[in-house]
């Protein structure tokens, strides 16, 4: 059953069919740019599909036909982002929405469509996988606003795309296309539009039917390379791939195999 996190500016949907949670971002009148309390959204859904033990995969997209997410409301910023002791609490907020998806305990499929601008991409990035429609348009616009990123918060692109792709986009603070995207790695997959439900939803059905103790894992896993190897913790990882030949999803996949069947996994 759909429900929702209602905000005053822009309202952030969680829908739940099967084994499948959306989060949706629903501002269409200023394509989907993401205000102060849909910051707060985010996190409130993110949190709330995270503990749900009958999803097995997120999908993060925006409402209406024009964009994914057009930044941050712009329009709020001389309210709520003055001067820097403001913008702290604002970035305390966004911050804290960030790290609930990009700590997702599930995979997280990005379906991105139109515009995917400045914050808008920032949430883009958090998810595990992106599929594109091939009239996404792209752009982090920092350098003609005159605000800053803090390192953090460009550590995901560089660690995606490299420093050298990652300047282009932050220097040049121009639009690209689907097609560059893809070029430098920065989505996975681009399709026509007319596509982008179907194409994107085969793959959410794929992930469903797979393992989802080897998916956590395998995510936990890939993560875990991508942090400083000092804070590296392989042992958890392990214990996690140890749940997944303790299971009866493995023993399952197994017997599925030999008797030439699709599997039923169960997530235990």
């Amino acid at each position: 059953m759909p429900c929702s996190v209602l905000m005053v500016s822009g309202v952030v949907h969680i829908r739940r069919d099967g084994h499948i949670g959306s989060i949706v971002l629903d501002h269409p009148e200023r394509h989907n740019a993401i205000s102060a309390d849909m910051w707060q959204g985010l996190l409130e859904a993110a949190n709330d599909l995270a503990k749900d033990e009958e999803i097995r995969v997120v999908l993060l997209r925006g409402q209406g036909e024009k964009a994914f997410a057009a930044g941050a409301d712009i329009s709020e910023f001389s309210d709520k982002r003055t001067d820097s002791s403001e913008n702290q609490k604002y970035d305390d907020i966004s911050d804290q929405a960030y790290s609930a998806l990009a700590n997702m305990p599930k995979p997280l499929v990005a379906m991105i469509h139109g515009y995917c601008i400045g914050g808008g991409l920032a949430v883009a990035l958090t998810a595990d996988l992106r599929i594109v429609s091939d009239d996404a348009k792209f752009t982090i616009p920092a350098a003609r606003l005159g605000l800053g990123y803090r390192s953090a918060g460009l550590g995901r692109l560089v660690q995606l795309i490299g420093p050298s792709a990652t300047k282009r986009i932050l220097f040049l603070a121009d639009r690209f296309n689907a097609e560059e995207a893809l070029s430098i790695g920065l989505v996975n997959r681009v399709v026509p539009k007319s596509e982008l439900e179907s194409a994107t939803d085969d793959w959410l059905q794929i992930i469903c039917a797979n393992a989802p103790l080897t998916i956590s894992a395998a995510k936990a896993a890939t993560d875990e390379w991508t942090k400083p190897e000092s804070d590296r913790n392989f042992d958890a990882i392990n214990q996690l791939v140890d749940s997944c030949f303790d299971s009866f999803d493995y023993r399952e996949g197994v017997e599925a195999f030999m008797a030439k069947r699709q599997p039923q996994f169960r997530g235990r």
